[in-house]
């Protein structure tokens, strides 16, 4: 074996163990999840409403407070974001002022997202006057993954071979045109990748929620977008935090975990299929 062989072979066991290390804490986590809230989860966990100060009942308020915040940030992020990232891509071409948006979105991305919250409350409760509501935590969450999903939608659109622009062009349409019925159908699957891990990130986010939507405890539905609600990832840092012994005092806070990563990889699988079904049709 030369040394060339035995580089290439030593360089791919290292990056195979980091991937099955990184598999393994991953399932790690969802077994010490999955043993210790299976056996809280019920019919009337999942459609109850919280009793007792949360320590019996249901989580049904919570559940239904993350599916709409969850839909009301994508409604707002996902077509934002994806006709950001096609007029980068498809207008600006390479000049300087690509270059300084790329540089803010990045940024952006960084910002922590307790400063998303601190942020939405000054905007959408306090200025705009929307209160502690379902939109102002929608608009806070759909802030905070628009860069997630400008730069897949970017990085889908360049993957598009320019022959199909170019073919398209040639034949006498518009650019919005080609735009539309060409570009967009061949790239909206990779798109969707931008979709699945937004919503990946914002099911699970705390902060934002906390200065703008999140209610310690309601264990009504909401009614209207201008109503508080609660939400799982807020519901189970209470749980976590208003006992001494989560192990004791707090078992509904591990079937509340339960739960809430049931729902993202429901979402998630959804969205996959989705995006299969789309690559099907591009490729028929």
């Amino acid at each position: 074996m030369t040394r060339k062989q035995l580089s290439q072979r030593i360089a791919f066991s290292t990056f195979t163990l980091i991937s099955l290390v990184v598999v393994a804490i991953l399932f790690v986590i969802l077994g010490f999840i999955i043993v210790r809230g299976a056996s809280v989860i019920s019919w009337e966990f999942i459609t109850g409403k919280p009793e007792e100060g949360m320590t019996k009942g249901g989580i049904l308020p919570a559940i239904v407070g993350t599916g709409c915040l969850i839909v009301g940030s994508m409604i707002f992020a996902f077509p934002v974001g994806v006709l950001s990232g096609i007029y980068m891509n498809e207008y600006l071409g390479q000049n300087r002022l690509r270059r300084f948006i790329n540089f803010m979105t990045n940024n952006l991305a960084g910002v922590p997202s307790i400063v998303f919250g601190l942020f939405g409350m000054a905007l959408f409760v306090n200025y705009l006057g929307f209160g502690d509501s379902i939109i102002a935590g929608s608009m806070t969450l759909g802030l905070l993954s628009l860069p997630v999903i400008i730069r897949t939608t970017e990085e889908a659109l360049k993957s598009v071979d320019d022959s199909l622009r170019t073919g398209s062009l040639a034949l006498g349409a518009t650019k919005l045109q080609t735009i539309r019925r060409v570009v967009l159908p061949v790239a909206f699957p990779n798109i969707i990748t931008g979709l699945i891990l937004s919503i990946g990130r914002v099911s699970g986010e705390t902060a934002p929620i906390l200065f703008t939507v999140a209610a310690y405890f309601l264990p009504n539905l909401p009614q209207s977008m201008y109503d508080q609600v609660m939400a799982l990832p807020y519901h189970l840092y209470v749980l976590a935090t208003s006992g001494t012994n989560m192990e004791e005092s707090r078992p509904m806070a591990y079937g509340t975990a339960f739960v809430l990563i049931v729902l993202v990889l429901l979402v998630n699988l959804l969205a996959n299929l989705l995006r299969k079904t789309l690559s099907k049709r591009v490729k028929m």
